[in-house]
């Protein structure tokens, strides 16, 4: 049976090095635990660390962490749906928020449950996503200052998630000084500049960051160690907290070409044959895993001298080269993944998770 593993040695290690890295730049930061899908397992060895905060697009993920652990700060990060608004304002402490209409809903909420909610409004930077226009930024606020039950404690933005827009100096400074015309306008403080997520880490770590960010929000960075614009892992940081081990349920030499009549795959896919393959046999195995759990583009195999060759709902095929050791049936194949791999395999509930 396939499972998923993460070694709890190294995210440790992982998490020390960000936590660090803030604290020399006087910088809070909050990891974002959507990956985990609310494993329970795999949320206690992330709260372990004492996290002040934690960070989740995903309700029933904080409603986990408060009670793992109610005194961690949780924050809702993606504008609320106007069904769950009531849970929102029991489970988050706050919630990124870019309409009026949401937010005075949130704003009724509160008052029935006798709280005071958190807003980190989101401004829009490029990426064309959520977050308001730069130039409604004032009459936005103005109306939200009034509305009672509701703090506004910072101000936020999102790069890089949509139309893989990056960010920059100049728009992390923007951001900054949204929040200087706010508290400038209104006679306000607002505490927070959340403009940092993991796509910002090499700006921070290059010491290229404006000094009026002073809020991050780390998830791929933290379990991957990932610098997203160079396309390495930081020094210091491991990139295998996670791996997949498979197992083999057939080894058969087999033609290369497949053999017969073809049309597009139940995955919409066609295959081109390559001419120069005729006759010619390789070593292929079965693995007990298969699309319904991953995607072959975020997964890779440890070994070299394995490929994939494709996948089916239930089964990936690996060709294995000359390089390869030999496996038999019932032997494990080691995967590294990146973040989108990860993702849809804590979302199976069909593959193992284990803590090591």
């Amino acid at each position: 049976m396939a499972y998923v593993t993460l070694d709890s040695k190294k995210l440790e290690e992982n998490y020390k090095f960000l936590d660090q890295k803030f604290k020399e730049r006087n910088i809070s930061w909050a990891p974002v635990t959507k990956l985990l899908c609310g494993n329970t397992l795999l949320m206690k060895e992330v709260l372990k660390h004492k996290p002040k905060e934690v960070c989740d697009a995903r309700l029933s993920n904080l409603v986990l962490v408060k009670e793992l652990d109610p005194s961690i700060e949780t924050v809702y990060i993606k504008p609320p749906a106007k069904e769950i608004i009531e849970d929102v304002v029991r489970y988050a402490d706050a919630s990124l928020n870019s309409s009026y209409t949401t937010i005075k809903e949130i704003s009724k909420e509160a008052k029935k449950q006798g709280k005071t909610h958190h807003i980190i409004i989101m401004i829009e930077l490029g990426d064309l996503r959520e977050g308001i226009m730069g130039e409604r930024l004032l009459d936005f606020y103005s109306k939200v200052f009034e509305l009672p039950h509701i703090k506004v404690t910072g101000l936020g933005a999102n790069l890089n998630c949509l139309y893989g827009v990056m960010p920059s100096e100049d728009k992390l400074i923007q951001l900054s000084l949204y929040k200087q015309l706010l508290e400038a306008k209104f006679n306000v403080e607002i505490p927070w500049v959340t403009g940092g997520t993991s796509v910002v880490m090499p700006l921070l770590m290059n010491n290229r960051l404006p000094k009026g960010i002073n809020h991050f929000r780390v998830g791929e960075t933290l379990y991957f160690g990932a610098d997203l614009v160079g396309g390495t892992t930081f020094e210091g940081m491991h990139n295998d907290v996670f791996k997949l081990y498979a197992q083999v349920i057939e080894i058969t030499e087999k033609p290369k070409v497949p053999i017969g009549n073809m049309e597009a795959n139940p995955s919409g896919e066609t295959y081109e044959i390559d001419e120069s393959e005729y006759g010619l046999t390789a070593e292929r195995m079965i693995l007990d895993v298969g699309l319904l759990d991953l995607s072959t583009d975020f997964v890779k195999p440890v070994e070299k001298g394995l490929t994939i060759s494709g996948a089916s709902s239930d089964m990936l095929v690996i060709e294995l080269g000359d390089e390869a050791k030999k496996y038999k049936v019932g032997d494990f194949v080691e995967f590294e993944m990146k973040y989108m791999g990860a993702l849809r395999l804590f979302n199976s509930d069909y593959i193992e998770k284990r803590v090591i």
